[in-house]
């Protein structure tokens, strides 16, 4: 039994590099701030894990810390309505609704657990980008949506957009679609004079939000 109880653990032993967690790394043609060697970036990964795999992913939510966005990231870790983590991810969004197929993402609820969906247009967006993008999809944590709900997920984007600029202006990659987006956005958050004014203007004009109620669950937003 001795022998078989050692030989187990050293099967363990061997194994366990094979069961090694294997991340997809940042595509080399996205420029990244300095600071993300791949050094770096390997020794922030295991805590985003259970978020997604992809190390490009991994970036953008660390590019969140000490901005407005903290929220967003904590709440892609699991502090949110659902206590998971959210399961980030590149997917062709006209697999699960054709309305979707030219969004830049959507958050997903199903089966008890959140996702956010994003355009694999922009798989080479600047993670800075990337981060606003996801510090908008986060607050939406369930099933219901309004006006308000926009309007407060669009301003944070924006908000956070303009702080990642000031700690990494290579994240304004001009030749990206999704940094399009975001400029927009803080154009319209800097001629409200850093108010939600243009922005709350810009979603309540929105089509696609035109069947969508003033407020929902904690959101009463002004």
């Amino acid at each position: 039994m001795k022998k078989i109880a050692a030989l187990l653990i050293l099967m363990g032993f061997t194994l366990s590099p094979v069961c090694a967690k294997k991340y997809e790394p940042v595509p080399s043609n996205v420029q990244l701030p300095a600071k993300y060697t791949q050094e770096y970036i390997d020794s922030i990964s295991d805590e985003y894990k259970n978020i997604s795999n992809e190390q490009i992913f991994h970036v953008a939510l660390d590019m969140l810390k000490d901005t407005t966005g903290e929220f967003s990231r904590k709440a892609l870790l699991g502090y949110n309505v659902t206590q998971y983590p959210v399961k980030v991810m590149f997917k062709d969004l006209s697999e699960i609704n054709q309305a979707y197929s030219t969004f830049d993402a959507i958050g997903w609820k199903k089966k008890g657990k959140l996702y956010v969906y994003i355009n694999p247009k922009h798989e080479y967006a600047p993670p800075g980008a990337l981060a606003a993008l996801l510090a908008h999809e986060a607050i939406h944590q369930d099933e219901y949506n309004s006006l308000s709900e926009e309007t407060y997920a669009w301003t944070m984007e924006a908000v956070v957009w303009s702080e990642i600029l000031q700690k990494y202006p290579e994240s304004n990659n001009l030749e990206s679609a999704l940094v399009t987006r975001e400029n927009v956005l803080k154009q319209l958050l800097d001629k409200g004079a850093h108010t939600n004014k243009y922005i709350k203007k810009t979603v309540y004009a929105n089509e696609g939000y035109k069947n969508l109620p003033l407020t929902s669950p904690g959101f009463d937003y002004k």
